[in-house]
């Protein structure tokens, strides 16, 4: 018996392999993207009651109801258009199963989908096993620029859509007014969609503000737009996310999650009609919080020798190694990474994984800061001992 082609065409995944890695030599995992602290309190509390008063079966296939309304009231809000909580919105098991299903919706076998990378490890392996065909189109170190002549370039008859992360992992990038005015001009001279990932639309920097890619009047009726709860909140574990598709592709959606999950866990929905209630002194709080992670960490890198730009969302940075004053400076991105995790006790993920074009990231790492301080300031120290 052989398994499927499909199965030859991608690994399994390297940041999950790293965070293994970090616990057999027991490193602080600054390699996959997830907080070491809990999530609010009253988010754990609507979670435990939900579970004792016997929200413990199947919901609604697209959503426990009062949180697909409260999801639709938001976004309502946010896109400028009414978003209908039993048409529009989808629960989802993750943004990972959100971006599949909207890949689903919208991919035939053979189309194309541009993704600028460096990407998350997962979009790529996601298309293909839906039949499509990813088409890189590179960011350029160190300002990571969207650039509308090189995705114009990357496009063919077979161009569907493109997946746009923003604020963006691994960089740390929040792309400008002037980059989506460029995707803008693109999706309506190529007749594209667009699926937008923007799970970490409230961890923003500097007084930045998140504006939702579909907002834009010429992007309403052709945007797919993915959410989730796992990094404001806290709860990656929790494995929800959310799709708002336009009319056009919602029942698509629906029909896709339907057969692929059937429902997100009931509790946990419920749980996060709670965690989208909380006042705004939680974001206020969150924001500072991550302001202080993001400056403690950067000061680290700079210490030792790391080449990074300050991020502008998301808790990630991609730093380049290659002048660091040691003898592994001269290594491949991989090997760093093993050396890093194995040896100076701090897990990072190799900036090649963010790739699939060849000779990109080889002499960058990706630091993801969602941790306590004081887990920060312990990683301070083995970098420290680096040099």
């Amino acid at each position: 018996m052989q398994p499927a082609q499909r199965v030859s065409q991608f690994g399994e995944s390297t940041i999950r392999d790293m965070t293994r890695l970090a616990l057999k030599h027991n490193a602080i995992n600054l390699s996959q993207g997830y907080p070491d602290f809990d999530p609010p309190d009253a988010v754990l509390a609507a979670a435990a009651a939900a579970i004792q008063s016997g929200a413990n079966q199947y919901t609604v296939t697209w959503g426990y109801p009062a949180l697909r309304h409260k999801l639709a009231e938001i976004y309502s809000a946010q896109l400028g258009w009414p978003v209908d909580p039993d048409l529009h919105v989808t629960v989802t098991c993750g943004v990972t199963e959100g971006i599949v299903v909207a890949m689903m919706a919208l991919l035939n076998p053979g189309d194309e989908i541009l993704i600028p990378e460096p990407a998350h490890e997962n979009f790529r392996p996601e298309a293909l096993m839906i039949g499509a065909m990813p088409v890189a189109v590179p960011l350029s170190a160190p300002q990571y620029r969207l650039d509308p002549e090189r995705l114009a370039a990357a496009i063919t008859p077979r161009t569907r859509a493109l997946l746009l992360n923003t604020p963006h992992n691994p960089t740390g990038r929040v792309f400008d007014e002037e980059e989506l005015a460029g995707v803008i001009d693109l999706v309506e001279k190529y007749d594209l969609a667009l699926i937008t990932d923007e799970i970490y639309n409230h961890i923003l920097y500097d007084g930045r503000i998140h504006v939702p890619p579909g907002s834009r009047a010429a992007l309403r009726d052709r945007t797919i737009t993915v959410g989730g709860f796992g990094k404001t909140y806290a709860m990656t574990g929790w494995r929800l996310g959310y799709v708002i598709a336009p009319t056009a592709l919602a029942t698509a959606v629906h029909r896709m999650h339907d057969y692929l999950t059937i429902c997100a866990p009931t509790p946990l929905q419920a749980a996060a009609v709670v965690a989208l209630e909380l006042p705004e002194s939680h974001y206020t709080q969150m924001t500072a919080d991550y302001h202080a992670r993001r400056d403690l960490m950067m000061g680290y890198l700079e210490a030792v020798g790391f080449v990074a730009s300050l991020p502008e969302g998301a808790y990630y940075t991609m730093a380049d190694f290659s002048q660091i004053q040691i003898p592994q400076a001269r290594w491949d991105a991989m090997t760093f990474a093993r050396w890093m995790t194995e040896t100076v006790g701090v897990a990072v993920v190799p900036g090649t994984s963010f790739y699939s074009l060849p000779g990109y990231g080889n002499q960058s790492v990706r630091f993801a800061f969602p941790k306590r301080l004081e887990t920060l300031r312990r990683a301070g120290d083995r970098l420290a001992g680096m040099t």
